[in-house]
């Protein structure tokens, strides 16, 4: 049998399991698992500035292709501690990522070493498995495990905290031996599917809400496909929104209280039974249950049994991988279509589709003014850069606006932070898309507040060329705060702008504050500042011939006017429109 150091074994562990990208900080403590990798040079590394970043790329690496695991590796102390906000991030959006921490010798656990602590109970509260490991024998196959873990059921993060003198131990592994256990997804049955279409057949007007268990499944061309045949509106939910093309005929809409379309909002209350896929009913896409459910009939397919029901109790539940689930709907609503047995909705489906282009449901984006609306910006980009591109987001009125104004036509084109919304997610979890697809256009998308949590990320950008366009919408204000605060009467404490006094006079920047366009080039990235809507394309264009020749990161500052207030409410049928709708409704 072979004889080798335990961090040996994880690390061959990690590539047999398919790891060929990590993201981290070296340190003391982790040094042992650094130096079998750099041994066997078959993981690449990317060294980021924070830690916490360090665990978003990983997300954005997992989150950009199927099948996909981000690793993230710090040291002790305050690097676990620090990766905790992704590791929440990736637990409450599903998504696996492998946390791998240092720790001080066993030995010294329980005399409050230098940057010991326990790290596996703080995280087992936002992670599938957290451990340390303290046989080093076991190394191998808690890494085995955390691997079918992250894999199976709802997928999601493990974290492994490794002590000094465990990675550095002496075992014996053959790799050779070495085999991935079986992943495990439950599926849904023929006799649960053909109950569920039999129910959808006593409806009137009937919708699929898709979620993003449709796009972790990679079954969104069964989603589409089974629409089709049952002819279906679709409803995507912010994390599902791609899994059916925006110009599709039976792309219905997103619902909510922010991240939603007018039509489709209304399409939802127009309905009376719902097939919800892969999704978890969060708040801000339901509103309160007594709204969202009155008047219609509710089947939820979930791949975790105790979502269904979590949020209100359906009327029939469905324990079951999406793809697993959608294969079977398609097989069956064909074989019942064929056999005249599925019911025809085309007249309500035409009556979805029309309401989605009925001006009266569109909000008005061709704002000419200067300082500049954020509906402009995303018109301009929806002009520009067509269909084949890749949005990253997390949270604030920027993140609520895109949702509401750009077009995704593919899964994994819309990469954002669903429920945890942590600031400063972007600039990482953007670079992270980058490692994972050196092809693929991506634009990120930022309020000035966000841009400014893990701003120094984008000298990780420039040292390991990665480029990538991220388009900031300032308004020098905590915006979406602000907005809230309104309901408290007050503007307190969400103004970001000073004078600053190394912006010369008369600038319009001046008094916005921070000089992103100097930050960003001092980190060895380009940028340029657009104060136009005619300047918008122009800078597009530069963008891109910049990051094709510099193979950095590109920023466009775009300045805003300062107070904007952007579509929301409290319940799907209690949306406040601030702004004008469409040009055709008010004519």
């Amino acid at each position: 049998m072979p004889r080798m150091k335990a961090a040996m074994a994880a690390v061959l562990v990690m590539e047999r399991e398919g790891v060929s990208q990590a993201f981290g900080v070296p340190g003391a403590a982790i040094n042992p698992l650094y130096a079998q990798m750099r041994e066997r040079a078959t993981i690449s590394h990317v060294l980021a500035r924070h830690v916490e970043a360090a665990s978003h790329m990983a997300e954005g690496y997992t989150r950009a292709k199927a099948g996909n695991i981000g690793v993230c590796i710090g040291t002790s102390g305050p690097a676990g501690t620090d990766m905790i906000t992704g590791l929440y991030s990736a637990s409450a959006d599903s998504i696996p990522i492998l946390c791998i921490t240092g720790q001080a010798p066993r030995a010294r656990l329980h005399k409050e070493d230098f940057q010991a602590v326990d790290i596996a109970a703080i995280a087992k509260p936002v992670t599938k498995m957290a451990v340390t490991v303290m046989e080093p024998a076991q190394v191998p196959r808690v890494f085995q495990q955390a691997f079918h873990l992250m894999r199976s059921g709802r997928p999601g993060p493990v974290l492994i905290d490794l002590p000094f003198d465990v990675q550095m131990a002496e075992i014996e592994f053959d790799i050779e031996t070495y085999e991935p256990l079986p992943v495990y997804k439950p599926a849904a049955t023929r006799k649960q599917v053909e109950q569920a279409l039999a129910m959808l057949n006593t409806s009137e007007r009937p919708l699929i809400v898709a979620g993003g268990g449709i796009i972790n499944a990679d079954a969104s061309d069964l989603l589409v496909e089974f629409a089709e045949i049952a002819g279906l509106p679709v409803i995507p939910t912010l994390m599902g929104w791609g899994a059916i093309p925006d110009d599709h005929r039976l792309m219905a809409g997103m619902v909510g209280l922010q991240t939603s379309h007018p039509y489709g909002n209304a399409t939802m209350l127009a309905s009376d039974f719902v097939l919800g896929i892969g999704n978890r009913w969060a708040n801000r896409h339901t509103g309160s249950p007594e709204v969202y459910c009155k008047g219609r009939r509710f089947i939820h397919v979930d791949i975790e049994p105790t979502q269904i029901g979590r949020v209100f109790s359906p009327d029939m539940g469905i324990a079951s991988d999406a793809k697993a689930a959608l294969e079977l709907f398609a097989r069956v609503a064909r074989e019942w279509k064929a056999a005249g047995k599925l019911r025809d909705w085309s007249a309500w489906a035409g009556e979805c589709e029309a309401r989605k282009h009925d001006p009266r449901y569109s909000r008005r984006s061709d704002f000419d003014c200067v300082p500049m609306k954020p509906h402009r910006v995303y018109q301009a980009l929806n002009e520009s850069l067509g269909r084949d591109v890749t949005y990253v987001s997390t949270i604030g009125l920027s993140q609520i606006a895109a949702a509401q104004f750009l077009h995704v036509y593919a899964p994994r084109q819309w990469i954002n932070c669903g429920q945890a919304g942590p600031l400063g997610w972007t600039i990482p979890a953007a670079l992270g898309v980058r490692a994972a697809d050196p092809q693929r256009r991506i634009v990120a998308i930022s309020g000035d507040y966000d841009f400014q949590f893990l701003l120094e990320e984008l000298a990780v950008g420039a040292q390991f060329r990665l480029p990538y366009l991220h388009i900031v919408v300032n308004n020098s204000y905590l915006g979406l705060i602000r907005q809230a605060q309104r309901n408290f009467g007050m503007d307190y404490c969400v103004q970001l702008a000073f004078e600053n006094m190394n912006v010369p006079e008369g600038e319009a920047s001046r008094s916005y504050g921070v000089d992103h366009v100097k930050v960003v080039e001092g980190l060895g990235c380009k940028a340029l500042r657009v104060q136009r809507p005619e300047e918008l394309a122009p800078a597009l264009r530069t963008a891109a011939a910049w990051m094709a020749e510099y193979e950095v990161p590109v920023v466009v500052e775009v300045m805003l006017e300062r107070v904007t207030n952007i579509a929301m409410g409290t319940e799907i049928d209690a949306v406040h429109e601030f702004e004008p709708m469409a040009e055709a409704e008010v004519q």
